[in-house]
């Protein structure tokens, strides 16, 4: 009877379904035209005036453009970055307004933001931001903005931002009340992102490295952002450890510069332009993208962006997924195709990524050693996140920059599993192992533990694995291997903490990498070079014609559709479920929760 009705609910959602779908069309559709039109009437509007860019903060971002039918492009910290770098070069563009983030954003990410705002007013534009309050307790939101030549606030808001906070939650407990048993493996007591699972509460070893690198994080942020108020260090700290303060109290202190709504600091910005026209900064983009790139036999520059876990196999090839991996095939190949491609002389990696697969960073860190053999420089550009295997594939480049909240090392491995036998017992449920074979085969079933043999068999292998990791980041570091068994153990480092204990080689952003690719590629400062992301982007509507095999009409039609579903309605309206397969032997890192 249960699955009767299980299966007329199937028939009448997807009745319903049928019935929405060509309503959803008609809606999209309208949309889509009054969209398209818009964007021309402000593009056009916008080749007549003076312009101000405006870009909002307050939405969160990826760290590298990713499109998807469904999901749309979602901005990013790239993104931003280039196309305020093109605007540099734009006589019409004369400012910058930016809606401030009130809550808090990833470290590294505001400070590779406002580096982008310092270096777009180092060219005589302006930046006004806008802050409906600094309402969370994260400094992030604050030093985003910091370097803008006025900061205004909402009167009814408030300054909040009193330093870096960290959640980290232990489920120790909660398994040992359900009979589980985590059985983890660790190299070594730094190596963190298992005591999740094992521990009620933080080790020694956990918390100090917690502490050091938040403190890092904050020290850092109070540095930039005392260079950008013009104000001596320790007196930004105590007037930040000294909050929160009303918006008045802010701008008395120095911390933000006017008081209004944001309707007057748009009015304002607009008038330091003579009083051009407002653009999106995503408008802008497609804009100047449609123009004519450099061609002929200049340099190239090739850029290869990675984020999210590394994964064995390749990239999904799905219009309608917005998930983000790094998979080893495709960024392996990726790697190589650009060492073949003409005119390509140099290779700036972008890594966004916490780790994963121990095999899939070591069949990456091959693609890079085979593009240094075939004498190309091969440069990295750390974002928040690069480390363990991230750390790992980054090591054997040539040169490597990460920002000075950029988290990295977790040189380390761990790996292992949970017991849940004892937690079916409690219900009734049971299962059975069976095997044949050698003592090894049941080592990861989730229904007995390890037998002492097993788990020297496991830990042997891991034991291995992270023989091989200190040993790539020793070649690739030029580093004594004593000293990179020192400052391994599994331990997070902020990038000014890696650039002192030698991990990395310098502080920077993206930028920063491609200059001095250029630089390593022989490229002449005055010369003209272009760079070219590999692979080449695809927009949603090419996916959608490749993946189907469609017609052009008909794949507009559908991807017209992208417009609706982004919106809330439709996004509640139709969920999904991604199974998740834990590898037993990984290179990640903790990645932190940063409390807003």
């Amino acid at each position: 009877m249960k699955q009767f009705f299980l299966t007329m609910a199937g028939v009448f959602a997807a009745f319903f379904l049928l019935l929405l779908i060509p309503i959803m069309m008609v809606i999209a559709f309208g949309l889509f035209a009054s969209g398209s039109q818009k964007a021309v009437t402000t593009a056009a509007s916008a080749k007549a005036n003076h312009i101000v860019l405006r870009a909002d903060l307050r939405i969160p971002m990826l760290d590298q453009s990713q499109r998807s039918i469904l999901g749309g492009s979602r901005p990013s910290v790239v993104g931003f970055i280039e196309t305020l770098q093109r605007a540099e070069s734009d006589k019409r563009v004369k400012g910058l307004f930016i809606r401030a983030n009130a809550w808090g954003l990833p470290p590294a990410q505001a400070e590779e933001i406002r580096d982008a705002l310092l270096s777009f007013r180092d060219t005589g534009r302006f930046v006004v931001a806008h802050a409906q309050g600094f309402e969370g307790t994260s400094i992030t939101s604050y030093l985003s903005v910091s370097a803008a030549d006025e900061i205004w606030m909402q009167k009814s808001t408030s300054f909040s931002a009193s330093g870096i906070g960290s959640e980290v939650e232990f489920f120790g407990g909660v398994f040992e009340k359900v009979h589980a048993k985590p059985e983890f493996e660790q190299f070594y007591e730094f190596k963190n992102a298992a005591n999740t699972y094992t521990q009620k509460t933080f080790t020694p070893a956990h918390r100090q490295s917690v502490m050091s690198y938040i403190g890092s994080i904050y020290d850092s942020a109070l540095l930039e952002i005392s260079a950008d108020r013009d104000m001596d260090a320790d007196n930004m700290r105590a007037l930040i450890e000294g909050g929160p303060y009303s918006a008045e109290e802010a701008i008395a202190l120095g911390l933000a510069d006017k008081l209004g709504q944001v309707i007057q600091a748009r009015e304002a910005a607009l008038e330091k332009a003579d009083m051009g026209a407002m653009v999106e900064l995503a408008d802008y983009s497609s804009q100047k993208n449609k123009l004519k790139s450099l061609s002929g036999n200049q340099p190239v520059i090739a850029l290869i962006e990675g984020q999210g876990e590394i994964v064995t196999g390749e990239a999904e090839d799905n219009p309608f997924s917005s998930s983000v991996a790094i998979a080893s095939d495709t960024m392996a190949e990726t790697i190589l195709s650009a060492v073949k491609a003409k005119n390509v002389k140099a290779i700036v990696l972008r890594i966004d990524s916490g780790g994963g697969s121990a095999i899939a960073s070591d069949q990456i860190w091959y693609a890079v050693e085979r593009a240094k053999e075939a004498e190309i420089p091969v440069v990295v550009s750390m974002a928040q996140l690069a480390a363990s295997g991230g750390y790992y594939y980054a090591a054997g480049a040539d040169y490597i920059f990460a920002m000075p909240t950029t988290l990295t090392g977790s040189i380390g491995v761990l790996g292992g599993k949970i017991v849940l036998d004892e937690t079916f017992d409690m219900v009734g449920y049971n299962i059975e192992p069976v095997a044949v074979g050698g003592e090894f085969t049941l080592a990861y079933s989730s229904v007995q533990s390890f037998t002492p043999e097993q788990r020297k068999a496991f830990r042997d292998g891991m034991a291995r694995t992270y023989e091989d990791f200190t040993g790539v980041v020793a070649k690739g570091r030029n580093m004594p291997l004593e000293t990179v068994l020192e400052i391994a153990k599994g331990r997070v480092w902020t990038g000014e903490q890696a650039l002192d204990n030698g991990l990395v080689d310098e502080l920077g952003g993206l930028r920063d990498a491609i200059a001095k690719a250029r630089e390593l590629a022989g490229i002449k400062s005055d010369a003209k070079f272009k760079v070219r992301r590999f692979p080449a982007p695809e927009a949603p509507l090419q996916q959608l014609k490749r993946y189907f095999g469609i017609s052009s009409d008909t794949a507009e039609a559908v991807a017209a559709m992208q417009t609706l579903m982004n919106s809330p309605q439709m996004k509640a309206l139709l969920k999904s479920a991604e199974a998740v397969q834990e590898k037993p032997v990984t290179l990640k890192a903790e990645v932190p929760e940063f409390a807003h």
